[in-house]
């Protein structure tokens, strides 16, 4: 579900064909809806049924598909959420929430789950069975394949693993996993009927499960879809949904002021800041959304040597760069991932800016006239602030950073493997895995290249912990060591901004970009 990119839109045009915003207890039994609070949630304004809200999003172009496999950028995710169910998504302090899935329980060594499905409905009238979960997890798990959720589905042998009943499943898994609801609620992991991918249907009439049904598509431009009376968390409140292509955010902003749309996804701080006081338009800001850092690679000079990482972590003063990077928009971080976030070790100190502290450690290190490049690029908002930011800061303390802008096209993959300190970002995504996919010895994503056997052996631990306190304990644990000397200086998390017209109710005012009440249009109504 994650994307460490989420880079804002940069071409041109409303209705444009181009361009891209990107985006990843052990017995739980639930219905629909996570308790997030809503616009007009507790006022008194009722929720009216009727009406078609227009929603606009940064698309991909000619080459955007519905098949929710598939799915990469806000916008498929946003049509995905709306036609199809995931067996678990993420709640706002991202635990994983149960949707087809009524309930999971795991055995005692936690490396078989068996999953009871509710009883849920496809857009045909057919039941959502064990045989569509396995075949939409099989499809997922295609090598052959670029499906987004493959990464996150392996630690399930889908070969070993079972039906047992029509709403029964049971996982076998590769390895003892605690937070093996995780993998349920992972980023792209829909539920499609049996057979779906055969015939390449998806664009023409795709069938799914959830609370929106297929009208029609047009690649790059539009895709409308209807509410489905049937479906098992309620029908939605709308009659019709449009999701509109505009990769501007300027020209979101105008369709939203002139009545074209109803509602406009990722709106920068400074546009936030103009219309907030105006009552044009309404302003969602979704806290904790996205984590500003900077990556230290901790396997080469000078981060290598904890005194420096520590020097660096001291150098920063985050409430300026909230302010200057992300225009107040978001508030400060602590070096640790997930601020707010299920597992969280919020009873760390808060860590502020020690110059005299931070040049004492730099002395002890033989680095007192360091000298270090900063990747940067315009890929992000803020990236480039930020780096300037942080440069004037570190000459407080006779460290001399050279910021070094790189292409927009080649950024992430520039800075995995190269260099040795660049800015960075990430979505929402579990603590769990932030350290599974960036932590670990074998992450394929790990920036910081933080590889330790002992660390590792702690996070074995956690997935084979059962009792959850005592699983948090573990984490806290882990959280502790990187907080002392990861390579992850992280200094903010940014808000998520949404524009609303007036008229528009029960949008979501505290779930994090890619969860649950993200984008979460069957609860959305029209005043």
């Amino acid at each position: 579900m994650h994307d460490e990119r989420f880079p804002g839109p940069h071409r041109r045009g409303f209705l444009a064909a181009t361009g891209a915003a990107t985006l990843g207890a052990l017995a739980l039994t639930g219905c629909g809806g996570s308790g997030t609070e809503r616009s007009d949630a507790k006022g008194d304004s009722t929720p009216r049924r009727g009406g078609r809200l227009r929603a606009a999003f940064a698309g991909g172009g000619g080459s955007e598909t519905l098949d929710p496999h598939l799915a990469n950028l806000f916008a498929d995710a946003a049509r995905a959420k709306a036609q199809y169910d995931k067996l678990a998504d993420y709640g706002a302090d991202l635990s994983a929430q149960p949707r087809l899935a009524e309930k999971w329980e795991a055995n005692k060594t936690l490396d078989r789950w068996r999953i009871t499905l509710r009883r849920a409905t496809f857009h045909d009238g057919r039941p959502v069975t064990a045989a569509d979960v396995l075949y939409s997890y099989r499809r997922i798990a295609d090598p052959g394949q670029a499906f987004r959720a493959r990464a996150s589905l392996e630690p399930i042998d889908l070969d070993a693993s079972r039906a047992t009943g029509e709403r029964g499943i049971e996982f076998v898994l590769k390895r003892p996993t605690a937070e093996f609801p995780n993998v349920l609620a992972a980023f792209g992991a829909y539920i499609v009927p049996e057979g779906a991918g055969a015939a390449g249907g998806f664009d023409k009439k795709p069938i799914g499960s959830g609370p929106f049904r297929f009208v029609s598509f047009t690649p790059g431009r539009s895709a409308v879809f209807r509410r489905y009376d049937d479906y098992w968390d309620g029908a939605p409140h709308l009659e019709e949904l449009e999701f509109v292509v505009a990769n501007e955010e300027s020209a979101r902003v105008n369709a939203l002021l002139g009545g074209q749309v109803e509602y406009a996804h990722e709106l920068n701080p400074t546009t936030a800041r103009a219309h907030e006081s105006r009552g044009q338009i309404g302003i969602v800001r979704l806290r904790n959304s996205a984590m500003q850092a900077f990556c230290m690679k901790t396997d080469r000079a000078p981060f290598d040597d904890k005194r420096v990482r520590e020097a660096f972590f001291l150098i920063a003063d985050r409430e300026e760069l909230v302010d200057g990077a992300l225009s107040g928009a978001g508030t400060v971080g602590n070096d640790l991932f997930g601020k707010g976030y299920e597992y969280y070790a919020d009873g760390l100190p808060q860590r502020e800016q020690d110059l005299d502290r931070a040049r004492a450690l730099l002395k002890q290190a033989g680095a007192e006239k360091l000298k270090v490049t900063l990747d940067a690029s315009a890929v992000a908002a803020g990236f480039v602030e930020a780096a300037g930011i942080f440069r004037d800061q570190a000459k407080k303390a006779g460290v001399t950073i050279e910021v070094k802008l790189g292409s927009k096209d080649s950024y992430w993959a520039d800075i995995l493997d190269n260099g040795s300190l660049c800015c960075y970002r990430s979505g929402a995504m579990p603590i769990e895995a932030h350290i599974s996919q960036r932590l670990l010895t074998d992450s394929t994503t790990n920036a910081t290249k933080w590889k330790h056997k002992d660390f590792d052996a702690l996070y074995q631990q956690a997935q084979s912990t059962r009792d959850k306190a005592e699983r948090a304990a573990v984490h806290e644990r882990m959280q502790r060591r990187l907080y002392a000397e990861g390579g992850f200086l992280i200094w903010g998390f940014a808000d998520w901004i949404l524009g609303t017209a007036r008229n528009v109710k029960g949008v979501a005012t505290e779930a994090p970009a890619n969860t649950l009440d993200w984008a979460r249009f069957d609860k959305v109504w029209l005043a």
